[in-house]
């Protein structure tokens, strides 16, 4: 592989152009093709072999009426609503909600039939129906004039679901802080604008065609809107740091006074191998999510794979021939002020760190492991659930909508849950089956945790019938999830019993609940994978049995670290307002998972950079303490500019109004840094220290079993290497072969 890669790098530095129109191509066939047959966003959630699903497709099959996009709208008055003219302020909207574009119905709030006035008479509610879930800016704008008179006649206004959506104020764009904040990075590490530049056109150009691939592919599926922006956040923070990488090792063979196309072809070799096998465990990590069972983590994870797939074929083709076209110019236009030092320095302050480290392994790898299992402790209390409109900031129409409901109808009419009785496979008559569904009415309307039971409604052949379920308390509370369990084992089974009927629970609650029930059965057999494939890749390329063991366990620390203090942040509350979050949020059931894959695929990213590097100066005077202290001398700037952009890139997220995505961008951010400081420049020195020897040895008849993968450049015997370097320079020349330990 490092030959192929050495070829690799040497053709685009000496065909620069043709590689250049190459990727020129690809971008603009994939944006081409994004504009011809691309889609939008789509949130359409399934779970499935779920209870809650069964029901949804239930309902949706036997009874579409049903199964309209909805959106309420508020209308709220202190003084009330049975003031004469105010009355009729609102009744003329809710008619002139109905001509809006795309609805397809509009209650009358004083209906007498069935009224949405609340008891105290100050808030009603009118439920528009659409034929789509694409409600935007025109439905919106349509539902704002049409409700201009009431809010005239001093009625507050209020929208929730896809019209309070629709209205959003404008994002901050995450993408340019946090490009910003990496030219800023680049600019210290390099000290010059060519350089700092070839990282961020690596970055910019594999996400255009990889957001460019995901617009194809939500063409043919649901992909939902955070996909798009967690592969933007990795396609940022991988795409600069991968080509920060191989951009690091070519200047240093650069200033060995190498050719262009050797300097190239070397750091395609060694750097370009590590970012593809760190790739590689990226890859195989979110891809794993696909165990999950979840469709939409499932494409949330194919999605993330392929935007890091399209940054690693960057870094390793479209880099090395930018590198190529810079030549020699490379550190031209310095920055004034800014005199970058080499990254490999004997005397530099990771080197001297590192040696500290290695002297005394047993006080530092104590303490950062402590430090780290403290941060993880909130972990064993986290709470799954989804965010909804009450997380929202209390500016918004979403939130003061449901708010407004919340205490005129109780907190339970945000999260209403639907039992479904289905008669289909029933013998029974017309009577016994109304029998059935007037029983389950009653039960329901018996547990304590219910506020209403709404009046049951029935398809046209009279087998599906659907009541709604008012709980008393909160969609994100624990006492509904509770009320949940009790109805499906114990209130409904007893109402059912004797009949062929069969009765379910759904609703956002029930999905909610079951998708993390799902989650929770599963991660083990998730996190084995990843870890296990993991493992094995390592052992591959490092030749080690205990060298996949220590970061397999390192790993799992930062990244429980990392869940620990999301937790304390969203779900306690710990400093959620400095970053705008003005209410505690559940953790988001898909998240745990999420950031595992993402979390543990890029901390192997460093590991291999840091490894491979110690393995490099250990094969050349098998001192495994110097080799240590070597390997973080040469590797602790470019790694720690690495991951204060991808901790920038992450952290720019936290900016944005949504709370998920807040929830990413502070869980990301935070666990590179812990990563990066603790972990790499701490755990990973003093477990070497205290492993020796040990750490680079495999058993013979295993080292003899597997196919060998070394991470370095092409032998001298190979006729397409160029000459040597002067003497004294880095050869980057290894033995293929590590003796066991004595």
């Amino acid at each position: 592989m490092s030959h192929l890669l050495y070829r690799i790098g040497q053709f685009a530095a000496r065909r620069p152009w043709s590689v250049l129109a190459v990727w020129l191509l690809l971008a603009g066939a994939a944006v081409t093709l994004n504009n011809s047959v691309g889609g939008e966003s789509n949130e359409e959630f399934s779970l499935p072999g779920s209870e809650a699903q069964a029901a949804a497709d239930a309902i949706a099959d036997r009874f579409p009426q049903e199964t309209l996009f909805t959106s309420n709208v508020v209308f709220h008055s202190e003084a009330g609503l049975t003031d004469p003219a105010v009355r009729s302020a609102v009744s003329e909207a809710a008619s002139r909600l109905g001509e809006g574009p795309h609805v397809v119905g509009v209650n009358d709030p004083f209906d007498p039939r069935g009224p949405t006035v609340s008891e105290d008479g100050t808030t009603a509610i009118v439920t528009v129906g659409y034929d789509t879930d694409a409600i935007g800016t025109d439905e919106f704008e349509a539902a704002s004039a049409a409700t201009a008179a009431a809010r005239d006649a001093g009625v507050q206004v209020e929208f929730d679901g896809g019209l309070g959506y629709a209205k959003g104020d404008a994002e901050p764009s995450s993408e340019i802080i946090g490009i910003g904040a990496a030219v800023l990075v680049l600019l210290i590490a390099f000290g010059s604008l060519v350089a700092m530049s070839l990282p961020i056109v690596v970055a910019l150009t594999g996400i255009l065609i990889g957001t460019s691939a995901i617009g194809i592919l939500s063409g043919q599926m649901a992909v939902p809107q955070i996909a798009t922006i967690v592969g933007v956040m990795l396609g940022l923070g991988v795409g600069i740091d991968y080509a920060l990488f191989v951009l690091a090792r070519h200047r240093q063979h650069l200033d060995a006074g190498m050719p262009v196309p050797e300097a190239v072809g070397r750091a395609n070799a060694t750097a370009g191998l590590s970012v593809m096998f760190a790739g590689v465990t990226v890859v195989v990590a979110i891809a794993g999510m696909q165990l999950a069972g979840i469709p939409i983590l499932a494409v949330m994870g194919w999605t993330s794979a392929m935007m890091v797939a399209i940054t690693v074929l960057a870094a390793v083709t479209l880099l090395p021939a930018l590198l190529g076209v810079a030549g020699r110019r490379l550190n031209s236009l310095p920055v004034p002020f800014i005199r970058p030092r080499p990254a490999s320095d004997p005397h530099s302050a990771s080197s001297r760190w590192a040696a500290t480290v290695v002297a005394h392994p047993v006080r530092y790898g104590v303490v950062a492991a402590v430090l780290l299992a403290l941060l993880a402790v909130p972990v064993f209390s986290m709470r799954l659930g989804f965010a909804d409109a009450g997380n929202d900031g209390p500016s918004t129409t979403t939130r003061k909508s449901y708010d407004l409901i919340a205490e005129a109808y109780g907190p339970g009419t945000n999260g209403t849950l639907q039992v479904v009785v289905d008669g289909a496979d029933s013998t029974a008559s017309p009577e016994q089956a109304a029998a059935v569904v007037s029983a389950v009415s009653d039960a329901l309307a018996a547990d304590p945790g219910v506020a209403a039971v709404g009046q049951p409604v029935s398809n046209e052949q009279q087998n599906l019938a659907v009541l709604d379920v008012t709980p008393t308390s909160g969609p994100q509370q624990q006492a509904t999830s509770e009320l949940l369990q009790r109805l499906r084992d114990e209130v409904l089974p007893a109402a059912v019993s004797g009949s062929d009927a069969d009765a379910m629970v759904t609703g956002g609650p029930a999905i909610q609940d079951d998708v993390a029930r799902q989650l929770a059965d599963r991660m083990l057999w998730f996190l084995g994978a990843v870890i296990g494939l993991s493992f094995l890749i390592l052992m591959l390329v490092f030749r080690s049995v205990l060298l996949p063991l220590k970061a397999a366990v390192l790993n799992l620390l930062s990244v429980g670290a990392s869940y620990g203090v999301v937790v304390a942040v969203f779900q306690w509350g710990w400093g959620a307002s400095l970053i705008g979050v003005e209410e505690t949020v559940p953790i988001m059931p898909l998240a745990p998972m999420l950031m595992f894959a993402i979390l543990f695929g890029l901390s192997m990213d460093y590991e291999v950079f840091l490894i491979s590097r110690m393995r490099e100066q250990y094969l050349r005077h098998h001192d495994p303490k110097r080799a240590i202290v070597e390997g973080v001398g040469a590797t602790a700037r470019v790694i720690t500019s690495a991951a204060l952009i991808m901790t920038a890139v992450f952290g720019a997220f936290i900016l944005s109004s949504d709370v998920t995505t807040k929830l990413f961008g502070v869980g990301f951010a935070l666990a590179v840094l812990l990563d990066v400081t603790l972990v790499r420049m701490v755990l990973v020195p003093a477990v070497m220290s205290l492993l020796g020897h040990r750490a680079w040895w495999l058993p013979g008849r295993l080292d003899r079993a597997l196919p060998s993968i070394a991470i370095d450049t092409p032998t001298e015997s190979e006729p397409e290497r160029e000459p040597e370097a002067e003497p004294g320079t880095e050869t980057d020349q290894v033995p293929d072969r590590i003796p066991a330990p004595a």
